[in-house]
């Protein structure tokens, strides 16, 4: 008997470790992504405008297959992205920072320009990641299209894009390592690249698309960003010869814009062949203004572009997708959301783990995704011309801004880093920054000037 006893509790004790391994399993399976975790596409435009985009009342050229996009998602009017130019716009996005917290704060140049603009030469490896929070939680993760976050020109020591959590990547000229088929030159582009100007869109997408196929046993991470809608605009091979005037013309700009949406399409198409449609968050908006905005409305009436801290460089149209969690055909006009707060907003909204020493200068906004408007708690803070040396292109006139500004509620200041230029205006009433008010509310203004001025001298100094 004592030996039919020990069998009986040799098996026993066999199916209790079982179930017990099989409970750590599933615990460990919860914490880590599965075939139901959705897939994550962010598209980031290159200085495409507000009014760019037909669904946000643009009257460029209809954009149809954006606005599908936006038609089957949520559309947010008070988007904001971290900086009116490219490498800042790039690196608040990709680490939910501000971008001068890591010393980048206009495009990375060559490694004179950058000193002399007291920037460093790319992004710390050792940032925080979007690439790696999803790789982390157990996504295939890739970046497709512009990076501009170190490399190119004289930068030869640039980090890999792997270093930031991607597994597979194509990138153009500004890159650590471009894509040869993209960059026969030592340049952005040129007539003999393998894969021409107007076709890389279209590169992109394709690579996007195979990387969602080949990895249909998990759950994918993309970064699509392509370098359309940036000028000059070579719409096919006659472009490459042509004069200035013709590159930066309002028909080559349709040109390309029609191409572009094409493009959105047969990304958009590819998901549905795919049959991934329904667990695919896409997110669709720009990094900065339109460099050029005598084309129609490019800047929707809104004051500024592309260089400039008015609306119109640092206002973005936005879209978000996600069937069954992000309501449809919704606008919501209230929320002010910053590309800062995308990093937590994912996180929260997917149930990732952000490291425990990650401090995000956005906070979570995965509610207003969900389509519950609400107000912003932080303030939106932003820096452009930090000491007016190479900035390139800076605008002049009235689309100049002073170098700072700040958001809070309906309320937007801006002033130079010395103290100089104070100007207040109220977005919901004056949304083209027409009407400085600072006389009109000297306590707020003053108020306002304080927060961001000591906003300011608590930024790092390039060492």
């Amino acid at each position: 008997m004592c030996v039919i006893k020990q069998k009986k509790f040799c098996f026993s004790s066999l199916l209790i470790a079982f179930l017990l391994l099989a409970m750590l399993v599933g615990c460990h399976q919860e914490k880590s992504a599965g075939a139901s975790s959705p897939n994550v596409i962010i598209i980031y435009t290159d200085d495409m405008g507000y009014g760019d985009v037909s669904s946000f009342g643009g009257d460029l050229l209809p954009t149809p297959n954006i606005d599908k996009l936006a038609e089957e998602g949520l559309k947010l009017t008070n988007f904001y992205v971290a900086s009116p130019i490219c490498s800042p716009s790039r690196a608040g996005l990709l680490t939910g920072m501000e971008p001068a917290r890591w010393n980048i704060t206009s495009f990375l140049h060559t490694k004179k320009a950058n000193r002399e603009r007291e920037m460093v030469n790319y992004l710390d490896p050792n940032a925080p990641s979007m690439g790696r929070l999803f790789k982390n939680a157990g996504y295939a993760t890739a970046h497709f299209g512009k990076w501009h976050l170190g490399g190119g020109r004289d930068v030869d020591n640039a980090p890999m894009i792997t270093e930031y959590g991607f597994d597979e990547y194509s990138s153009t000229w500004e890159s650590p390592d471009p894509d040869p088929l993209l960059t026969a030159k030592d340049w952005i582009w040129s007539p003999e690249d393998s894969i021409k100007r107007w076709n890389r869109t279209a590169c992109f997408v394709t690579k996007t698309l195979d990387f969602l196929e080949e990895n249909k046993d998990k759950p994918c991470f993309v970064n699509l960003w392509p370098d359309d809608v940036h000028t000059p605009w070579v719409a096919s091979s006659d472009d490459y010869s042509a004069p200035r005037t013709t590159k930066w013309s309002y028909e080559n700009l349709k040109l390309v814009m029609q191409e572009y949406d094409n493009q959105m399409g047969r990304l958009i198409e590819g998901i549905e062949q795919l049959g991934i449609v329904d667990n695919t968050l896409i997110i669709f908006t720009s990094d900065n203004g339109p460099e050029l905005v005598d084309h129609a409305d490019r800047a929707h009436g809104m004051r500024g572009m592309k260089w400039s801290l008015y609306e119109a460089g640092i206002r973005m149209p936005f879209i978000i997708k996600y069937p069954g969690v992000v309501p449809k055909n919704t606008v919501d006009s209230m929320s002010v959301v910053s590309a800062l707060d995308l990093f937590p907003s994912l996180a929260n909204l997917l149930q990732l783990e952000i490291p425990k020493d990650y401090e995000s200068s956005g906070e979570d906004r995965s509610e207003v995704f969900k389509g519950k408007p609400s107000t912003r708690e932080k303030s939106l803070f932003w820096e452009y011309g930090r000491n007016n040396t190479r900035f390139f292109k800076y605008p002049e006139g009235a689309n100049r801004s002073p170098n700072l500004a700040m958001r809070i509620g309906k309320w937007k200041v801006l002033i130079n880093d010395d103290g100089t230029r104070l100007e207040l205006f109220d977005l919901f009433e004056d949304p083209g920054e027409t009407v400085n008010l600072k006389d009109q509310y000297p306590d707020l203004a003053g108020q306002m000037k304080k927060e961001l001025l000591t906003w300011r001298k608590e930024l790092p100094e390039l060492e």
